[in-house]
């Protein structure tokens, strides 16, 4: 017993001796102030057990009142330094490839693929961040994409009835988009095969990998999905061969000087897949939630919408002037943005000892750009943590710097996709407010590990808004007066 005692003792001894030789140490680096809190450890469990709650603010907001709004801490088995400071964020995003780079754990890069676009690194990520922006464009959009993104909302919409899980639709939604701009494809048979693929493999970002029955699924969800799309590459380029072309990225990265290899073209299909499947549908669904929990926003949301169907025949697309003209939608894809912080921050990793207000940032540290955490500061908005769509129709809050409102990044690694996604999100509460009227199904909430998103992908009852405004239109069609 009296050795059990001594051996206890001694190595709590040590652990103190351990962390205050360390708290020491780092002190004469430099290093932002904060708690490595247990050895091993760290505040791991801390990190974790907030974002398992329904307000993990508070992870964050107790450490940035004790030492400021950069801090350091302990997490996932490393040191790491925290920003909640805008200019801080805006800093490590316009360094990135001079003094951090992007860092990601092997088991991300193997589902995603070493050549997807999250993982490269220095000029082919360059070059393929440009080629997928150029895609993803003003001009390319209004020309191209706008009139299919179009259509397939409306065909997503048409098949609804009674019940339906809103985040599996929009996910059928963005799922289709993305397929109709890389490769052309509508949906069918394959294109939902694929899909379903998809989901297996998305449910390996959520698990411990090696140990998890659903992360080896994943990997062989991962493995079925590039052969499919390793025919269609092997297909297109003997068209190609034949003087056919079709104008999507896969016939721009067909025809790149660089030759890409059918792998390259593969992981980068699979990581834009996974991107634009996730992130913007679940935006979708969030603004649909915080409109219902908020009915004057809806009702005028609405409105702005009725007025420009009122205008149009029934059936008939919408246009790009439209789009530019929905003010209040553009408002509340702002404010869905903010308080959904779908990515909420970024994980860099030091290039080498990196000074930063006045501190340093040893070599080989990872350092996080929380967006969250300015999103959500009152210092930045006011009121911030409630939905407030109207702030944006304020040029004090709309106009303030890029790097208090990040929802898609910044620099080099800014969201190729993000004003394509913004369209989306337009045309789909466009044609939701207009023609369908919804009462939740059930109480929803959200949660926030590891992803933003809804804990039972929220249920909705719906019902044809199709009695008068349907009728009006069909009678404007019909050259009647409407009633």
């Amino acid at each position: 017993m009296a050795i059990l005692v001594f051996l206890l003792f001694s190595v709590s001894l040590s652990a103190v001796l351990f962390m205050v030789c360390r708290s020491y140490y780092y002190r004469r680096l430099g290093i932002p102030p904060g708690s490595f809190g247990l050895p091993l450890v760290g505040e791991t469990l801390q990190l974790i057990s907030a974002y398992k709650s329904e307000n993990p603010e508070p992870f964050i907001d107790k450490r940035v009142k004790r030492f400021g709004p950069v801090f350091t801490t302990h997490v996932l088995g490393e040191p790491t330094v925290f920003s909640a400071d805008p200019e801080t964020n805006r800093f490590i995003l316009q360094n990135e490839g001079k003094l951090f780079e992007s860092d990601y754990p092997s088991s991300i890069s193997n589902l995603l693929g070493k050549h997807s676009l999250l993982v490269m690194k220095g000029s082919i990520h360059k070059r393929m961040h440009s080629l997928t922006m150029s895609f993803a464009n003003h001009s390319i959009i209004k020309d191209h994409l706008l009139v299919h993104m179009d259509r397939l909302i409306r065909l997503n919409l048409d098949s609804w009835s009674n019940r339906v899980f809103l985040l599996d639709e929009t996910k059928k939604i963005t799922f289709d988009l993305t397929m109709k701009q890389l490769m052309s494809f509508d949906p069918g048979e394959w294109t939902e095969s694929l899909r379903k693929e998809y989901l297996l493999l998305i449910d390996g970002f959520f698990t411990l990998p090696f140990i998890s029955t659903t992360y080896r699924r994943a990997i062989k969800a991962r493995t079925r999905v590039a052969e499919a799309l390793r025919l269609v590459i092997r297909e297109r380029r003997k068209e190609g061969g034949e003087g056919k072309r079709k104008k999507d990225m896969l016939a721009a990265l067909l025809a790149a000087d660089e030759g890409f290899s059918d792998e390259q073209i593969e992981d980068f299909f699979v990581a834009l897949l996974v991107a634009g499947y996730e992130t913007t549908s679940t935006i979708m669904t969030l603004a649909v939630k915080f409109l219902t929990e908020n009915p004057l926003a809806l009702a005028q949301l609405r409105e702005e919408h009725e007025q420009i169907r009122a205008k149009k025949r029934y059936g008939e697309a919408i246009e790009w002037d439209e789009y530019k003209s929905m003010h209040l939608t553009q408002c509340v894809v702002n404010e869905t943005l903010r308080i959904a912080n779908i990515i909420g921050g970024i994980f860099r990793r030091a290039m080498t000892d990196v000074r930063i207000k006045d501190y340093t940032i040893p070599k080989g540290w990872k350092i996080v750009a929380s967006f969250r955490a300015v999103h959500l500061n009152n210092d930045h908005f006011n009121d911030a943590r409630t939905f407030n769509p109207w702030r944006w129709q304020n040029n004090s809050e709309a106009m303030r710097p890029g790097n208090v409102f990040t929802p898609f990044g910044g620099g080099p690694r800014l969201c190729p996709g993000y004003e394509l996604a913004r369209v989306e999100i337009a045309v789909f509460l466009h044609y939701i407010v207009s023609r369908i009227s919804w009462v939740p199904a059930e109480k929803d909430k959200l949660i926030f590990f590891p992803t933003t998103r809804t804990q039972k992908r929220y249920p909705i009852i719906v019902q044809r808004r199709s009695v008068v405004s349907q009728v009006k239109a069909l009678d404007r069609e019909n050259g009647g007066a409407g009633a």
